[in-house]
């Protein structure tokens, strides 16, 4: 496994980061509570010593669950990587939609980033997660009600507090990040990046390049999409939220399909699988610094973790790049 510091801090993550939406099961169909600390603890043998979560994931499951994965595993050895802001049991913010929790019970989706949330997100975030500190603290979504520069001011007194060690914000374009900047020293912006949705190149990507903030890929395999083992005519299970998805037509799934069979030879070459060669490609392509990769299960985790234990040749990376150039 390769590991790289975020921006200027000394917090170093494995390339290949566990992200734990799934295993939260919220938006997923459910969860196997059992598989998901499985998987977790799978790719931590394997190298992976970073975990991104969020108390969203499963209204506080995801973060449970981390926990418990971690318990007997040495604080100094794991990355903690949570969020703040989306939340399902307040009034205050700004009421996004309607949704359902993992028993089928509907609840209001919110986002709210005010001073007297975040100090109490955190201290409940801490609490499931089993820990006295957060290794990265992020915004999840920007709240419009709340100014960002009272949110950051108060990751900022978290941090002095000894309760979060560096901030971080996710979704954030580059206005946002200036400010949040302002209040509060910045290492990395977790935000979407696959080969079939690569729209931070514009602006955001150069940015974070020229100021040193690492970028935090999350979807690097578009949810499944990258894989090589989506069929046209999949069917999703009640409540995934791929269902809906315009990445998952049967349009489009043909057409990434097709895109993967050319890359294949290359995956053949290394003795990997088209998403450990999908994986790898993310973590090369100039400014990210880190590939967030979900898994249900354990199988799942091990295999995405050997995307950190090869390099592509700069004449694969450019073959790869030059028909993803194909996909836009």
């Amino acid at each position: 496994m390769e590991y790289r510091k975020l921006g200027q801090s000394d917090l170093e993550l494995s390339i290949i980061t566990f992200g734990a939406w799934a295993a939260g099961g919220w938006m997923w169909g459910s969860t196997d509570r059992r598989e998901a600390i499985k998987a977790m603890q799978a790719g931590i043998s394997e190298g992976v010593t970073s975990i991104d979560t969020a108390p969203i994931y499963g209204q506080g499951t995801s973060e449970e669950l981390v926990g418990e994965a971690i318990k007997d595993i040495p604080r100094d050895k794991v990355q903690i990587l949570t969020k703040f802001a989306s939340r399902w049991d307040t009034e205050k913010g700004v009421f996004i939609k309607k949704s359902v929790d993992n028993e089928g019970k509907e609840f209001d989706f919110r986002r709210y980033a005010g001073r007297d949330g975040i100090i109490y997100e955190c201290e409940q975030s801490l609490k499931r997660l089993g820990t006295d500190y957060i290794d990265l603290y992020q915004i999840h979504w920007d709240d419009p009600s709340t100014p960002i520069e009272e949110s950051y001011e108060t990751v900022a007194q978290l941090i002095k507090e000894g309760k979060v060690r560096y901030a971080g914000v996710c979704n954030y374009n580059v206005e946002q990040m200036k400010r949040a900047q302002s209040v509060c020293d910045l290492v990395s912006n977790q935000v979407p990046f696959s080969m079939v949705n690569r729209g931070i190149e514009e602006e955001l990507l150069p940015f974070c390049i020229k100021e040193n903030k690492s970028i935090l890929a999350y979807s690097p395999m578009e949810r499944g999409l990258l894989t090589g083992k989506m069929k046209a005519g999949q069917v999703f299970p009640e409540g995934d939220h791929r269902a809906e998805n315009p990445f998952f037509t049967d349009e489009s799934i043909t057409r990434t399909n097709a895109f993967l069979e050319k890359i294949r030879p290359i995956a053949e070459k290394h003795q990997a699988t088209l998403g450990q060669v999908v994986l790898r490609w993310t973590v090369q392509h100039p400014g990210i610094t880190i590939a967030l990769a979900g898994a249900r299960n354990a199988e799942q985790s091990i295999a995405n973790a050997k995307a950190g234990s090869f390099q592509l040749s700069d004449e694969d990376y450019d073959f790869i790049t030059k028909e993803v150039e194909q996909l836009r």
